[in-house]
């Protein structure tokens, strides 16, 4: 049975609904076409999908996310901008991972009767999201700031994706996790004296929550022909892959406070994240992006740059007429600067296939 998420109390103050406000790095509720989901043929990854299925019936983590006595203490010494950064940090972690907990949890109640196997693939990740979102909440609660999910499902716009897209960015979202998950631990495992939160103890097993269902997608993706062996499917790599990239590099560059706590370069975890999960898609998709060509960070930082120029237009007093009309310049160049990227000539991944990296 997938396992329920603790039903919090909130008091649904200000600051909480102004750290819901909709935007594009806000994380989305989605749902699919599950006639199409239930359809899938899985029988070119048949062999990895039991083993997967194998290995997630285990539920080697089912002991992990518990709270200890390292918790039990106030938290009032972390302040200020790297306080904030930090609430808006596990905010929007639990939002996500809550996000795939619910769309996981519908496709395997719609997949039940017709398509079993992907229906306990499915039933099993959605409670591997539930832990994670009720841990992260539960952490929330230590500063104060804990949210109401049964309000969220109800309340938030789910944005309808194609199960195909599904299948790109839920991939690419779970290895993305995973390189932001153990690039941090080792960092801290390096620099205990930056471990400011027991929670980040917890990330080494929760990362390989993150990274054995982002091997479940890849095989689900290499089980469809039209996924990775099409010219359509080459453009919809690049596509996803920018969009997962730009969206980190945003988000990142807007918690600098919360990484200097931890002693991490902004900007170089970014760099390292994205090269990490770029050569990680390389295994599953027919074509990735060039990140070592010249322009293409120096794009994506320019992108962060006028991003975090929106948001102090967004700060301002002006009326709303005014800062569409600031920002729209803004948001221009940051299309420029993406279209640039995507008409880079990409790589081709299966060519790398079965070569020696």
């Amino acid at each position: 049975m997938v396992t329920s998420v603790p039903k919090p109390t909130l008091d649904v103050s200000e600051s909480k609904t102004k750290a819901l406000k909709e935007n594009i790095l806000t994380p989305r509720f989605y749902t699919t076409d599950f006639e199409t989901a239930a359809k899938l043929d899985l029988s070119a990854q048949d062999s990895e999908f039991q083993a997967m299925l194998a290995e997630m019936r285990a539920d080697y983590n089912r002991h992990h996310f518990v709270r200890d006595e390292t918790f039990d203490r106030s938290w009032e010494n972390l302040t200020g901008e790297a306080r904030q950064a930090f609430i808006d940090y596990l905010e929007r972690s639990c939002v996500s991972e809550f996000s795939g907990f619910l769309l996981f949890k519908e496709l395997s109640r719609k997949l039940k009767d017709r398509n079993p196997v992907l229906s306990e693939m499915f039933h099993l990740m959605a409670r591997d999201e539930a832990r994670h979102a009720g841990f992260l909440n539960k952490a929330m609660g230590d500063f104060g700031s804990t949210m109401d999910l049964a309000y969220l499902t109800k309340n938030r716009v789910y944005t309808f994706f194609p199960i195909e897209w599904v299948i790109y960015t839920v991939y690419l979202s779970e290895k993305i996790g995973y390189w932001r998950y153990i690039i941090i631990y080792r960092h801290l495992e390096k620099h205990p004296e930056n471990q400011f939160y027991p929670l980040f103890r917890y990330f080494e097993s929760w990362c390989q929550d993150e990274n054995r269902h982002g091997d479940i997608f890849k095989a689900l993706l290499r089980s469809q022909p039209k996924l990775w062996q099409t010219w359509q499917s080459r453009l919809w790599s690049r596509f996803f892959l920018l969009t997962v990239f730009a969206t980190h590099t945003l988000t990142v560059h807007e918690r600098t406070g919360f990484y200097n706590v931890l002693g991490i370069d902004a900007t170089e975890f970014d760099r390292e994240v994205i090269r990490k999960t770029n050569e990680t898609a390389a295994r599953a998709f027919p074509s990735v992006l060039d990140t070592e060509h010249p322009q293409f960070f120096d794009r994506l930082h320019r992108c962060s740059d006028l991003n975090l120029q929106m948001s102090e237009i967004d700060r301002s007093s002006q009326p709303k007429w005014v800062k569409k009309l600031r920002k729209l310049p803004l948001q221009l160049s940051i299309i420029g600067h993406l279209v640039r990227i995507y008409l880079t000539k990409g790589i081709d991944a299966e060519a790398l296939k079965g070569t020696v990296r």
